[in-house]
């Protein structure tokens, strides 16, 4: 029942996110060739506040706990599980004054009205998860400018989403190299539950009535530590928030 009575909303959902996308892809092309990186930026933001008010079509709402944690005028490495396309959606909504980028699959790069054009050109990377050695100079770009800049880079260390919330095994080396390039950086781990109920019977209909939560944990600066010691306390801080996970 809950199923059928999600139909309605889930039509509704994808015509907003659908109408959302195609009006911001022009006016993205305007601001940043016209007027700059900062009027780019801000279309984007106000993008990712339409398409984050999708939820509220689905009967959904959602927060972020903790947000005061994370250290402003640093360079900032998101750390977080990957239940989700509202995930990413959501940590640009919520951390837009950190400048957030994503180390993004290249498969975004190219097809997605907006999307596409904004991992394209605002200063996100794209890895080609079949090509290993492609990653590594498009990661070390991506340290140097967060570390140059003052901004962020989301990583979503498990590679890929998981389909019912339970986290993956988390792979080190993109961490690795961004922390290496960007010494100055805290690292923040972040937790993300429910995200993956949106998508919960796959694309259609879309899960309605669901509580999104971000959970920011104490940010932890590379210098203060080794890898092997950061990571371990990174990954243990997301899972430590993930529901289900605890214990």
């Amino acid at each position: 029942m809950r199923k059928i009575f999600a139909i309605p909303f889930s039509i509704l959902a994808y015509l907003w996110f659908f109408v959302s996308i195609c009006l911001f892809h022009p006016i993205q092309w305007i601001c940043l060739n016209v007027f700059g990186y900062q009027a780019h930026k801000k279309s984007v933001d106000i993008l990712n506040g339409f398409l984050i008010s999708t939820l509220y079509t689905l009967l959904t709402d959602f927060r972020i706990e903790n947000r005061e944690l994370i250290p402003t005028g640093k360079p900032l490495i998101i750390v977080a599980n990957h239940q989700g396309l509202f995930d990413i959606i959501g940590l640009g909504w919520f951390l837009t004054k950190f400048h957030p980028k994503y180390v993004s699959k290249i498969e975004l790069g190219k097809g997605i009205p907006s999307v596409s054009y904004n991992v394209r050109h605002g200063g996100s990377v794209m890895i080609d998860r079949n090509d290993p050695k492609q990653a590594l100079p498009a990661l070390k770009q991506m340290g140097e400018y967060i570390q140059g800049n003052c901004r962020s880079v989301v990583i979503f260390p498990e590679g890929t989403r998981t389909k019912d919330g339970k986290p993956k095994v988390f792979a080190p080396n993109g961490l690795k190299i961004l922390c290496k390039y960007a010494p100055d950086a805290y690292v923040v781990p972040i937790s993300i539950n429910d995200s993956w109920k949106v998508f919960q019977y796959g694309g259609f209909p879309l899960g309605i009535a669901n509580r999104l939560r971000y959970t920011v944990h104490t940010p932890i600066a590379v210098k203060e530590c080794d890898f092997a010691t950061l990571f371990e306390r990174t990954e243990k801080a997301v899972l430590s928030g993930i529901d289900g996970e605890n214990g």
